[in-house]
């Protein structure tokens, strides 16, 4: 039987192969060098004024990344990368952490953020090549994989990033985000904050963790309730901030730089003596100053650090005491003491505790001087009472237990 076969139809210039076998171009019939992407047939040069495709390669490469995103290939390839943005970003913030006007905590968390950039849109591409679409696709994969709460802090952070671009002449026109690249609606959020419940210690829960936190991180916890302190205010809390005689912290929250002043109950005073005196030796001379040590000598002051070794080790020993509920870690102490301090009926004393920065429009924060100590006390005062009973005992330091602390407990 006879075989039929098909003769290939030259093209215009008369090129019928590729110049190999490898070559990413074919030869179209009208004459160029060309590549179907997407369903659709681009091309890049004439094939008789470049018989051995050289330049229709370079050019394929050079719209590649484009073309298989589905984008129009810039004409010009100037202008200002995603790398570039980054890195002018972040060395403007890390200029503000030398100054002391930001934590380094808080670089950390722009540093995350400029990955979370880097991840969805490469390093290569155009800042102004960025279009609405791709703004709706890094949120729909944030909100997949996060909660309201911590989506609504990414999204402004990656708005923070592009704005800095055009606030400072990185581009011409500000970047245009969409109508849905923005924080989860405050009902969303309410809704969530429903789901999960009260973040709310009893004080039945509060004394288990005290029985059963190892040295450091019982001084901590004591701290949570008794100031409202937070994560990083513990892991950045200086010796001198700290009056073991007259019973005081005077410490400006990290985080705002307001002022604190707070008296401080005899168990929380007694812990902190207890977790200095067993704390481990300090590696590095900036630690030396600091009162709580981790367990290989170094500070708990990293962003990373500060999370696991505070945070991490209050939601492992709630899961021990079968305590834990979704919400509920460090941080809740700073919940459960604002809900519990304001049934003291000063709420200028709680928020003063707090280390709330006043908002623009409380007119009576801005004329406030100070708080007496005696409306500081009282706060206080609610709070020990409400936590052991009007008739609690004063504990002593070698009363205390050393506890079964791990990694964060300086044991």
């Amino acid at each position: 039987m006879a075989k039929f076969t098909t003769k290939r139809r030259p093209n215009k210039a008369g090129a019928t192969e590729k110049p190999h076998p490898d070559f990413p171009l074919f030869p179209h019939s009208r004459g160029y060098w060309a590549k179907k992407v997407r369903g659709k047939v681009h091309y890049f040069g004439k094939v008789s004024t470049d018989p051995e495709g050289t330049a229709a390669l370079q050019k394929w490469l050079d719209e590649k990344d484009d073309l298989l995103a589905g984008r129009k290939p810039r004409a010009n390839r100037e202008g200002l990368t995603i790398k570039a943005l980054l890195n002018h970003f972040l060395t403007a913030k890390k200029a503000r952490v030398t100054s002391g006007e930001i934590l380094s905590q808080t670089w950390d968390e722009y540093h995350v953020t400029c990955k979370l950039v880097e991840q969805a849109f490469g390093l290569d591409r155009f800042v102004d090549d960025l279009s609405v679409d791709d703004f709706q696709q890094l949120r729909a994969s944030m909100a997949k994989k996060w909660g309201p709460a911590r989506l609504a802090n990414q999204i402004q952070r990656v708005r923070s990033v592009f704005k800095y671009a055009y606030e400072n002449d990185l581009i011409d026109k500000p970047i245009r985000f969409g109508s849905e690249f923005k924080k989860p609606s405050a009902k969303t959020m309410r809704k969530e904050r429903a789901k999960k419940g009260l973040r709310l210690f009893q004080p039945d829960e509060l004394k288990k963790m005290f029985d059963a936190a190892g040295l450091q991180l019982k001084a901590m916890l004591l701290l949570g309730i008794n100031a409202g302190f937070g994560c990083t205010d513990c892991a950045t809390l200086p010796m001198k901030a700290v009056d073991l005689k007259g019973g005081w912290v005077n410490f400006p929250r990290p985080k705002t730089g307001v002022a604190r002043r707070c008296p401080l109950w005899p168990e929380t005073l007694d812990a902190i003596k207890v977790a200095i005196k067993h704390r481990p030796a300090p590696k590095n001379a900036a630690h030396k100053s600091l009162v709580f040590v981790g367990q290989r000598g170094g500070g708990f002051a990293q962003a990373k650090q500060t999370h696991w070794l505070v945070s991490g080790e209050t939601v492992a020993l709630l899961k021990r005491l079968k305590l834990h509920r979704e919400g509920m870690g460090f941080y809740a102490l700073r919940h459960t003491f604002q809900t519990v301090a304001e049934d003291a009926r000063d709420l200028a004393a709680v928020q003063s505790i707090m280390g709330h920065a006043p908002s623009s429009n409380d007119m009576s924060a801005v004329y406030r001087e100070r708080i007496s100590d005696e409306r500081l006390k009282a706060v206080v005062d609610h709070m020990h009472q409400w936590l052991f009973g009007a008739d609690a005992k004063t504990s002593k330091p070698e009363e205390i237990s050393d506890g079964d602390g791990t990694a964060a407990t300086g044991k």
